[in-house]
């Protein structure tokens, strides 16, 4: 009978947080935010070489890729929610990660530095996302987004062309929201992909974590 009672009460408690958040959408049913993610992927690619050869004559020349700046994640997202636990939107995200091409000679000397070589990665797709526990104060939800990122920089491909198109997604495995009125912040955890092929890949596993503010409306 206890136990009983417990799912008796548990139930009532979910059907009382379901009718306060139908309610809450009839009102706001728009949520836009802005956030910050992390580039976990970006990081341990493109990072500062190991090693540099000092086996080599001095006239020996070898061009390393140095002093790397990842600008992390940076994006904007709007969600129109259908229902208690559906909503539909899109959402752009822009990522950034600059160096600076050094050349040294075969004693790992510096001969030459060229800065300013970057490169970015642009994604934009429409997402929807799912919410199986609506709270006054807490939610919490996964999502998944469709879309297409663009990379360009610096740097030429193989064709010689600086822009390049690819698919893209984005999958929040849980996403967590602290509401407060109209005000919400959340974090994330999941990740973000974009690749042109199976030999060029943009982003896997980036913007693992992320972090957001909004408002409803």
């Amino acid at each position: 009978m206890k136990r009983i009672a417990y799912i008796l009460l548990f139930l009532l408690a979910i059907g009382s947080l379901q009718a306060e958040t139908r309610k809450d959408i009839k009102y706001m049913p728009n949520e836009l935010r802005i956030g910050w993610g992390d580039m976990l992927f970006e990081s341990l690619m493109w990072h500062n070489p190991k090693s540099i050869i000092q086996t080599m004559p001095t006239d020996y020349r070898r061009v390393y890729q140095e002093d790397f700046r990842h600008h992390q994640h940076l994006f904007l997202e709007y969600q129109y929610r259908f229902k208690y636990w559906f909503g539909l939107g899109a959402m752009v995200d822009l990522g950034e990660v600059d160096w600076q091409n050094v050349t040294r000679d075969g004693q790992g000397k510096e001969v030459a530095r060229d800065p300013g070589h970057y490169f970015y990665n642009i994604t934009i797709m429409p997402t929807m996302r799912f919410t199986y526990l609506h709270h006054e104060n807490v939610n919490l939800y996964s999502g998944l987004g469709l879309g297409m990122v663009i990379n360009g920089g610096t740097e030429l491909n193989e064709i010689g062309k600086r822009t390049e198109i690819g698919f893209a997604t984005n999958i929040t495995v849980l996403g967590i929201s602290a509401n407060y009125k109209r005000w919400f912040a959340t974090v994330e955890f999941g990740g973000l992909y974009g690749l042109r092929n199976a030999n060029t890949i943009y982003m896997a596993s980036s913007r693992i974590f992320s972090a957001s503010i909004g408002a409803r409306f």
